[in-house]
This record gives C-alpha cells, sequence and structure tokens, in this order.
C-alpha cells in the first residue's frame, strides 16, 4: 500500500526527468570547470550518452542510482522498492539490460564508456579524479 494518493503519486512520477538531472548538471559543470568540452546526449550513438568527448571517443552515462539499480550495497537508493514488485522488477531489469547493451554497443564502436552514478556525485573530489583519469586515458585503439 502506498503512502500518499494516487493523484500525489502521479503528479510525483510525472515530475522525474530523464535527462538534464541534477546529478548530470553537476557532472557537467565539473567536467567543463576541468576545461573539457561536450556534446550532450548524441542520439546517434547508442543508448545517447549524456556526455560525449567526440575526439577522445569518450562517454559518460550520468545513471540514477534507483532507475538503474546501482549494483554497490552501500548504495540505499539502488534497492527494489517493498511495493509492486510485479511492476518494478521487470521495468528496472529492463532499464539495466539496455545499459548493459548499449555500452557493450559503444565499446564495440571504439568508444571508452564511464557509468557515473548519482551517489557518486556526491563527492566532487573523487569525481574529479575519476573524471581526469578516464577522460586523460590515451584512446583504445583495439578496434
Amino acid at each position: 500500500m502506498d503512502k500518499i494518493s494516487r493523484d500525489a503519486r502521479t503528479a510525483n512520477m510525472r515530475a522525474i526527468k530523464s535527462r538534464d538531472t541534477k546529478p548530470e548538471i553537476i557532472v557537467r559543470r565539473l567536467a567543463h570547470r576541468l576545461g573539457y568540452r561536450f556534446r550532450l546526449h548524441r542520439k546517434d550513438l547508442p543508448g545517447k550518452p549524456d556526455l560525449v568527448f567526440v575526439a577522445r571517443r569518450k562517454a559518460i552515462f550520468v545513471h540514477g542510482c534507483f532507475w538503474h539499480q546501482h549494483p554497490d550495497d552501500r548504495c540505499l537508493d539502488g534497492r527494489l522498492p517493498r511495493t509492486r514488485l510485479e511492476y518494478w522488477e521487470p521495468k528496472l531489469t529492463r532499464n539495466q539490460e539496455r545499459d548493459t547493451e548499449a555500452v557493450r554497443q559503444l565499446e564495440n564502436l571504439g568508444w571508452s564508456v564511464l557509468i557515473i552514478w548519482e551517489c557518486e556525485t556526491k563527492d566532487l573530489h573523487e569525481l574529479e579524479t575519476r573524471l581526469k583519469e578516464f577522460l586523460e586515458r590515451p584512446i583504445d585503439h583495439r578496434t
């Protein structure tokens, strides 16, 4: 049983955005401040990565811990809800399958991919280190 009314739940769910989210904005601002330039949501790439560094052939996905089911046990937002499991479990599993397929396709096209989880955007120092390591790593020419 839900704790809020059906109308309130509907309004809440409609307010959830799929792009330009707060964690995405944090990563964008940090990458820009570090001097990196990028494109957003390139539709011609599998999975429409959130940030694309074309010259470096690198793509970044900023995943919400709940919607993409962060597999880290320490992340409380990555847990399945306790209600309506028959709805949520297949929905969230499909999201994970789509994510895995997008990363696989990008890597097959010669792109390097970094996934940043929403909970990882809270420690800006650590996030800055990860971004620099990922973006400064030489391009992998295995393809």
